[in-house]
């Protein structure tokens, strides 16, 4: 049972539902980080499973590893994945990125699971970094908002800046959770360390409605929060809002939730006529 201190709060799932992206700073202690770069390094460790072990439930897997399996077994990441894919998710797929000293080509920005046409449901990527991520190194570069702008993977492989877009310059230990439907690309290595970095996606098992801390479901602050914009998205920040109200709907299970009427405008179909004089 997930301790309910460690749940997201209504403002912290209000901030994933407008930017599809949480990030918790040095969350992992020292030791798991260091345990996790060794695991990753070594090949014979049961990290390189692929997609035979899809669909396994989550509490299954890694569970002798000290390193990668203790990351997800910490109580503050348990109640983050609570809080977005329910208390017992399925592993989908992972991977174990390592980038070279002095490499300065970084991948194209793109979008995964193309194949991805559920409405409203989602699952979860975690990006996981085990030692600070200095500008320099590169990391991961993240568009937040984005995840709701369905591509073709590589489709927004020309765009190479975009106002908004961050970075993960962090400290070790550093977790993002992320929407499966976020844009984003590893960027170049300009020092003369190896990076690492651990991707893995979750599936839910139940409906997610509600599944974080729902004491502050009122707080007036998640209006705020929906209705903050980002510069990429110019004039079509709109269509982006009514993206928003939709999901929140979903998660809080609440199919009358507005913003300013931005849907209910919409949604005015009125079915009296007007009766002769």
């Amino acid at each position: 049972m997930t301790d309910k201190q460690h749940l997201l709060t209504t403002k912290q799932m209000a901030e994933f539902a407008a930017n599809g992206v949480l990030v918790f700073e040095g969350l992992v202690p020292d030791e798991v980080n260091q345990q996790a770069m060794r695991e990753i390094d070594d090949k014979s460790f049961n990290l390189w499973t692929g997609y035979s072990k899809s669909g396994t439930p989550l509490s299954r897997m890694w569970a002798e590893s000290n390193g990668l399996g203790a990351v997800w077994r910490l109580p503050q990441v348990q109640g983050i994945i609570h809080s977005l894919v329910g208390p017992d998710p399925l592993y989908d797929h992972h991977a174990g990125h390592t980038v070279a000293p002095k490499t300065i080509g970084g991948q194209h920005l793109h979008q995964d699971s193309i194949i991805d046409t559920r409405a409203w449901a989602f699952d979860v990527q975690f990006y996981y970094f085990p030692h600070d991520t200095p500008k320099e190194m590169g990391g991961t570069l993240i568009i937040p908002g984005s995840h709701f702008r369905r591509v073709n993977t590589f489709e927004i492989s020309r765009y190479q800046n975009l106002v908004g877009q961050t970075a993960a310059i962090c400290k070790a230990g550093t977790l993002f959770a992320t929407h499966c439907g976020i844009w984003h690309c590893a960027r170049p290595n300009l020092t003369d360390k190896m990076r690492y970095m651990f991707k893995l996606r979750l599936n839910p098992t139940v409906k997610q409605v509600r599944l974080w801390n729902t004491d502050d479901i009122d707080n007036p602050e998640v209006h705020h929060i929906l209705g903050r914009a980002q510069g990429w998205m110019g004039n079509e920040w709109r269509i982006e809002m009514i993206n928003r109200i939709k999901f929140w709907r979903y998660v809080t299970g609440n199919d009358k939730f507005d913003h300013s009427l931005w849907a209910g405008r919409l949604e005015n179909m009125p079915e009296n006529q007007l009766q002769p004089a």
